[in-house]
Order: C-alpha cells, then sequence, then structure tokens
C-alpha cells in the first residue's frame, strides 16, 4: 500500500487543527490524523507544579524521535500504539490509540516543519498563518474550555514561552511548507487539499 504522509503545521491558534479536523469530517476513515501534542514527553517524576513551568513551545518538550519511529512504521505498513496526553495533568495518560496504517495520514502540530526528519518523511507541508492577535485569543479560549487553564496561567505560559518559541522555531517553517494558507476556514485552500486528497485515494494500491 502506498501510504502519503501530509503535515500541517503552524503556530497556536492558527487554525491548524480546524484545518485538520475539517479534512478529517470529510474523509472520515479514508484518512488518519495524528497529532504532534500527544507526543510531548512523560514527566512522571515531576509535580504537577513543576510540570506546569516545562516550556511546552521547544522542540525538547517532544519525543520527536518516537513520532519520526511511528510514521516509518506505518509507511512500512505497520500499525502503532500512538500515546495519548492529558492536558489537564500536564503529562501523557496511560492509554495509548492503536493506529493502523491508510493511504493518507495526516500529521499535525506546531512545530513538526522544525524536524528535518519529519521535513522528509511528509509528502505534502502545509503551513497555517494567521494574525498574533487572533492566535491568543483563540488559544485563551481552547484552554480554557478545553484544558481546565485559568486566565492568568495562559496568559502567563503565553508570555514566558509561546511567543518567543513561535518566532523562534514555528514562524520560520513557514518557509519549507508547500502551501501557506491564511486561515483555517480557507475554502479555496480546503478544496485544493480535499482535490488533492480524493486523486490519492482513487490511485490504485
Amino acid at each position: 500500500m502506498q501510504v502519503t504522509i501530509i503535515g500541517i503545521a503552524g503556530g497556536t491558534g492558527s487554525g491548524k487543527s480546524t484545518f485538520t479536523n475539517r479534512l478529517k469530517e470529510y474523509f472520515g476513515d479514508q484518512v488518519t490524523v495524528i497529532y504532534h501534542d500527544n507526543y510531548y514527553k512523560r514527566h512522571d517524576e515531576l509535580t504537577f507544579a513543576e510540570r506546569q513551568k516545562i516550556n511546552y513551545d521547544h522542540p525538547d518538550a517532544l519525543d520527536t524521535d518516537l513520532l519520526v519511529e511511528h510514521l516509518r512504521a506505518l509507511r512500512a505498513g505497520q500499525s502503532i500504539e500512538c500515546p495519548v496526553y492529558d492536558f489537564t495533568k500536564h503529562n501523557r495518560s496511560d492509554e495509548t490509540i492503536t493506529i493502523e496504517p491508510s493511504r493518507v495520514i495526516i500529521v499535525e502540530g506546531i512545530l513538526i516543519l522544525q524536524d528535518e526528519r519529519l521535513r522528509d518523511i511528509f509528502d505534502i507541508k502545509v503551513f497555517v498563518e494567521a494574525d498574533a492577535d487572533e492566535r491568543i485569543l483563540r488559544r485563551v479560549v481552547r484552554d480554557m474550555n478545553e484544558r481546565g487553564r485559568d486566565l492568568e496561567n495562559i496568559i502567563a505560559q503565553y508570555l514566558a514561552t509561546v511567543k518567543p518559541m513561535h518566532y523562534l522555531y514555528v514562524e520560520p517553517t513557514k518557509n519549507v511548507a508547500d502551501i501557506v494558507i491564511n486561515s483555517g476556514m480557507n475554502d479555496v485552500a480546503f478544496d485544493i487539499m480535499k482535490t488533492k486528497i480524493e486523486a490519492l485515494l482513487r490511485k490504485p494500491q
């Protein structure tokens, strides 16, 4: 089976998850989605307060070695046990999700184009960008509603790590993307990707 792996990157709150989820909703089980966020490193040795202080926007916070290994296994036709990250605890859960290889795999994350090994694995590289004000507002809403964070904690984290890491590690990767889009709700970009994925799925195996 020929496997095509698509990387969708962009800053926090840029709309990359929206764009990824639109594709997943359209294609359903025909495509597989893997989130780089699930590969944050486990830190059982730290207290919750200590885990809160980790710089989660630095490449070292993520077990990209494992993601690379998993993507290579999927491309070789092998299933993987994908980790699951619990954002309310700032730690990996004990749960894993079995992911079977499929013809189209989408990988989403802020730093996925930062690692050369991942860039080499991706057949298509997409970068979703958005105005900085829009991104922080979306992050505030998401972190409060979905991750149980308080506003003061969100602002402190944004100023200390999220903003500087974005300009250091995320924004420069826009230059290595095949496609740069300005919103997760960009219908023209969605139609282009939809058409491309449909063509990939129609190819004889």
